[in-house]
């Protein structure tokens, strides 16, 4: 849930929490947030924002991905 403080429609600060709460409460917490003025974001959402938002294409070949994979896993190329 993305949270949004306003002051004088100027916005002021803004916080990202995530909160684990049951489903069926889901509606509940979108309805107050509605009220509230904030936004709510479940994991399948910001999931879909952040593929929407990553690069399509790629300029490495897939044994230059391999050589990176290989450092971090055994810490050498």
């Amino acid at each position: 849930m993305e949270a949004t403080v306003a002051k004088n429609k100027k916005e002021i600060a803004r916080e990202k929490v995530f909160v684990d709460i049951p489903q069926s409460d889901m509606f509940f917490l979108q309805l107050f947030a509605e009220k509230m003025g904030w936004s709510v974001n479940n994991k399948a959402r910001l999931w879909d924002e952040y593929l929407a938002n990553s690069p399509q294409s790629v300029a490495l070949s897939e044994e230059e991905v391999m050589n990176e994979v290989r450092a971090v896993r055994y810490g050498a190329a």
